[in-house]
């Protein structure tokens, strides 16, 4: 008979090997990738309904009368984080600002023109993917040098960073489905869906301005993606994400636009860090002399610029812009090749989920990518949690009070908390503090977010195990001549542990999965786990299929997981299996 072992470890081979193949089967072709510039022949006249909306430009009080030479700028004396290097952080999710490239390399026009910018006042530099709702938090504590996200300066995010001159100018969107009764923003109502990004100022417009409730959604593609399918009623938008996520054939249009009430667009710094804030405000400028600013501008968000006002500081010249009214107007008047034919809900299902041309393309970055870092995250927090586990959980039953009680306060703690808070708090609480040591590397502090957050859970497994160990093995141990510290650590913890293996393994697959959280602390393009290599192809191509294709991975993972535990609940509930008796020939 095959014993367990040899069963398990044949059963995680096959799936190993079979993930091989497919990484192997499926050599990635080129994809359509919105993480590329448009071009100049996209370029799109000045939106409707911004006279209502637009302030006085002579109001602006945040951009500088001039700047300092680039020639002048002292490197050392920006308070980079790494001397001579720009740490940046930025989203992958947000095309054609904010992007990941099908090479796996952060760009979009905000990240090119900082990158013009760093190179100008000779600096090298280095972006590193987060999440919005900790950005501005992670440029606060200095987690990163700056924050390149297409953020638009209002009064309340300068209480928490400080920003560059404006290098853009945002427009509202407003996004419904193909043939809804909704045609501006005027025709808003109660009752309605109204989708937004959750912490952008889309949803201060909708709330402060509008006066209506939104639906709020983690990222661009969800919110899209719930408009396609009719789950929203209309989506407000970035001008920038709506021009390059809504794609021809979309059962969904742009039907008006209207100005950014809060100022300009401008990269975020440490408000106290004003040697940096100088310095890109000198390099923008400096981009703009020298025309790298109009060419960025014109090759990724080519829309006409807002009467009043342009970029860089008061000082910098006016950018020299195409008409980019006429090269609408001249593509307006061209026949279009003729209109697609609407899809059923099936078909469009279908093409949002089962492209399998994007499959193709994702799982070579899954698994060489996502896959390594996954089950490093996953393994290092599960000692973490397994060893410290134990200790809470000898700690829960001990007889000190001074044991107990630590213990309790602990599980109650990280138990009830949120996983993405621990994250956070422990990333830039902590973060700042160790990252001399961790040299601003995410995953140490990662590793230590879900190993601390496991050992809460497995000291209660461990703890529910110990105690379901009948009084008398303590009793008759102690019988013996075993000392209570003997008896627990020779006969009650092992039985109990042994009880409780399979809701061990149960609490890894948990921990499999939380690992994608991580990503809220930031991490460079080849530190990305499953979902995030996912969610990234979903932004390049704003289809789900990349996602359905990091979610088979985990299944590859998580299934053979699920049956070691009805194989390890088998064993323990009927033994070891007898070898079978062999006759003795005579």
């Amino acid at each position: 008979m095959t014993s367990v072992p040899n069963r398990i470890g044949r059963a995680v081979l096959c799936v190993l090997i079979a993930m091989m193949a497919c990484a192997l089967a499926f050599a990635a072709p080129a994809g359509a990738d919105q993480c590329a510039p448009p071009g100049v022949d996209s370029a799109s006249a000045l939106p409707t309904n911004l006279a209502a909306a637009a302030k006085d430009p002579g109001a602006d009080k945040y951009t500088t009368a001039g700047v300092e030479p680039v020639a002048g700028i002292d490197v050392n004396a920006l308070g980079l984080g790494v001397p001579g290097v720009l740490t940046v952080g930025t989203l992958s999710d947000a095309p054609p600002s904010i992007c990941i490239n099908s090479q796996g390399q952060f760009t979009g026009f905000d990240n090119e023109l900082l990158r013009a910018v760093a190179d100008r006042i000779g600096l090298k530099i280095n972006f590193v993917g987060t999440d919005f709702s900790g950005l501005l938090a992670q440029v606060a504590s200095r987690r990163f040098d700056a924050g390149s996200s297409s953020i638009t300066t209002t009064d309340a995010r300068r209480k928490t960073v400080g920003f560059t001159n404006g290098y853009d100018f945002g427009y509202f969107s407003l996004v419904v489905p193909t043939g809804s009764a909704i045609t501006g923003f005027e025709k808003l109502a109660e009752g309605q869906r109204i989708g937004v990004v959750q912490g952008t100022v889309q949803e201060a417009y909708v709330v402060d301005t509008l006066h209506l409730d939104p639906v709020k959604f983690p990222d661009y593609n969800t919110v899209y993606a719930s408009l396609k399918t009719r789950q929203i009623d209309a989506w407000v938008a970035p001008s920038q994400q709506a021009v390059g996520t809504v794609q021809s054939g979309d059962p969904a249009t742009i039907v008006e636009n209207t100005f950014s009430l809060d100022n300009f667009v401008a990269w975020a710094v440490a408000k106290e860090n004003k040697p940096l804030i100088d310095a890109l405000n000198a390099g923008l400028d400096a981009t703009i002399a020298d025309g790298t600013w109009a060419k960025l501008y014109s090759d990724w968000v080519p829309r006409a610029l807002p009467p009043g006002w342009k970029p860089g500081s008061k000082a910098a010249p006016a950018p020299q812009l195409p008409d980019f009214a006429a090269i609408a107007a001249q593509h307006a008047d061209t026949p279009a090749a003729g209109g697609a034919a609407p899809k059923s809900t099936l078909a469009q299902l279908g093409a949002a989920f089962l492209d399998w041309d994007l499959y193709r393309q994702a799982i070579p970055d899954l698994f060489k990518t996502g896959l390594p870092n996954t089950l490093i995250l996953t393994v290092c927090a599960a000692v973490i949690g397994v060893i410290l586990g134990l200790v809470l959980a000898i700690a829960g039953i001990s007889r000190s009070r001074w044991l107990r009680w630590p213990a309790r306060v602990y599980t109650d703690i990280f138990r009830g908390l949120p996983e993405v808070v621990i994250i956070l708090v422990i990333g830039l609480g902590i973060g700042p503090i160790v990252g001399g040591l961790t040299g601003n590397n995410p995953y140490p502090l990662g590793i230590a977010a879900l190993g601390l957050m496991s050992a809460a859970y497995v000291g209660e497994i461990f703890r529910s195990g110990i105690q379901s160990v009948e009084a008398g093995q303590l009793e008759a141990s102690r019988a013996l001549g075993f000392s209570y510290t003997s008896s627990m650590r020779l006969v009650v913890v092992p039985q109990g542990i042994r009880r409780v293996l399979p809701a061990l393994v149960n609490q890894f697959i948990s921990l499999l999965k939380a690992s994608s959280l991580v990503y809220f602390l930031g991490l460079i393009a080849n530190q990305r786990e499953l979902f995030q290599v996912g969610r990234d192809l979903n932004a390049q191509t704003g289809n789900l299929s990349p996602l359905v294709a990091a979610g088979l991975f985990y299944l590859l993972l998580t299934i053979p997981l699920t049956h070691l535990v009805n194989v390890i609940d088998e064993r323990l509930r009927t033994g070891r299996q007898p070898a079978p008796v062999q006759e003795e020939v005579i």
